[in-house]
This record gives C-alpha cells, sequence and structure tokens, in this order.
C-alpha cells in the first residue's frame, strides 16, 4: 500500500520515538504517503489533565512540526497533518473550532470514551452490558454524520462480549451508516499485532457481507510499525478469509473547513 494515515507521536505520552524516525521507516517501506494523527486535544476544563494525549497547549508545535518535516522530505514523501479524534457531545464544536485554526489536511475518528474521557466509560473495557453497546454505537454514529471524519479507526473498538446476535444487530447500524455516508472502515493492523479485541472477525464479516470499504491503518505508535500488511502473514490471511482487498490504500480526504 502506499499511504497510511494513522501515525501517533509521543506527545499523546503512549507511543515512541520521534516524527523523523516515522518518516524514515515509511520511506524505507515503500509509503508514498505518511498521515499523522496523534490523539486529539481536547478543550477539557482546566482542572482535568488527559494522559493519553496531548494538551491544547501542545497544537501549535504539532503543527509546526509537521510543516517544517514535510518541506524537508517533500521529494521523497507526502506528509499529512491529521488528528485522531473523539467525538463527544459536550466538546466537539469548540475542539473543530480550533483546529481550523491550522492548517489540518484531515481528521479520522475514533470513539474512545463514551460519551467523553472525563465522564464516560473506556470502549475498549470488557463489557457485557448491552446498553455500553448501543451508546457506542450510538455516539459513533453520530460523530460520522457531522461530515468531517476522513474515516472510521477501528471500528470495533468496542470490547462487547455478549451474545453474538446482540452485537451484529447493533454494529450493523455502523456498518450501514459507513456505506450511507462513504465513510472507510478501518483493519487495524496494530490491534492485529498486540492481539487485542479487534480488529475481530464478527464484524468484519458483517461489515463485509454488507458491502463496506475498508481502509487499512498503522496505527504506529513506534517507527517500527510503519509497516507493509504483507509483513505480517497471519494479518494478510485475516484480509483475505473477509474478502478485504488492499489496493494502494489512498483515502479521498475530507477538509474540516
Amino acid at each position: 500500500m502506499l499511504a497510511n494515515y494513522h501515525t501517533h507521536t509521543p506527545r499523546c505520552m503512549h507511543a515512541v520515538g520521534d516524527e523523523r524516525s516515522y518518516i524514515e521507516n515509511a520511506i524505507n517501506n515503500g509509503f508514498k504517503v505518511l498521515g499523522f494523527s496523534d490523539h486529539t486535544p481536547q478543550p477539557y476544563p482546566s482542572d482535568y489533565t488527559s494522559n493519553i494525549r496531548m494538551g491544547m497547549h501542545e497544537l501549535e508545535n504539532y503543527v509546526t512540526t509537521l510543516l517544517s518535516l514535510r518541506e524537508e522530505y517533500k521529494d521523497d514523501i507526502q506528509i499529512l497533518i491529521g488528528f485522531e479524534v473523539e467525538y463527544t457531545r459536550k466538546y466537539f464544536d469548540k475542539l473543530i473550532n480550533e483546529l481550523r485554526n491550522y492548517p489540518v489536511d484531515y481528521i479520522i475518528q475514533g470513539q474512545h470514551f463514551i460519551p467523553d474521557e472525563i465522564e464516560g466509560f473506556y470502549s475498549g473495557a470488557l463489557t457485557y452490558d448491552e446498553k455500553n453497546l448501543v451508546d457506542y454505537v450510538d455516539y459513533t454514529i453520530e460523530g460520522m454524520e457531522t461530515g468531517l471524519f476522513s474515516y472510521l479507526a477501528h471500528p470495533d473498538l468496542i470490547n462487547f462480549y455478549g451474545d453474538d446476535d446482540v452485537f451484529k444487530k447493533h454494529m450493523s447500524r455502523i456498518v450501514e451508516a459507513s456505506i450511507n455516508l462513504h465513510i472507510p472502515l478501518e483493519v487495524n493492523m496494530l490491534g492485529f499485532q498486540d492481539n487485542r479485541n479487534y480488529p475481530c472477525d464478527p464484524f468484519f464479516s458483517l461489515a463485509s457481507e454488507m458491502g463496506a470499504d475498508f481502509i487499512l491503518g498503522c496505527d504506529a505508535h513506534s517507527p517500527d510499525k510503519v509497516i507493509q500488511p504483507e509483513s505480517l502473514p497471519e494479518f494478510m490471511e485475516f484480509l483475505a478469509t473477509h474478502h478485504i482487498k488492499i489496493g494502494d490504500n489512498i483515502c479521498k480526504l475530507r477538509p474540516i473547513k
């Protein structure tokens, strides 16, 4: 594949390696487009500090660093500036208005917390509660309907261990929304490598049968994770099982202006 749009930086406090190292590894692995999409800061109240994302005060440095590297490497690779964004009802509009002050190329949607990091639950935590599943689906679709997200990262992050039919009943709504809104669903390579609950067979079997569009995401939290899927034989088998074709992995990006 020629492009990866899911790349982090140490600003999120759970990734390692500087931006240059990610870029060099992308070039060495044949990528022509590398999008950085670190976890977006959030305009949280001043008395709350997240330990999994950059602060609002780091926005300018994040952007200026990538602009400088974009110019430096312009003859070798295209560098894009993006964010992995949580959709929240409380903070989303304020966040987008702030991001519009910068030359942002795209945002991808990653619903880690419902309804938000301060007041909600982590989507990747094991749950048997159907209400958590419903809330995850509802918030995800509400975010998709803003029309601002270029694709949906790890759409099956929700770690629901209840009845399979209940899972498919609700998650099919995300697939349907992705088709109607022309928003690709990401097959997350890091989740596969780390044996996380995603990407999972039930979801991608369902999504493939329904005719969704897919995109691969390295979700790189270290430079060595910016790799081609062919280097992961079991991941290639997963893709083949669900009839997911790789192609060039170029995504039509949506501006947030």
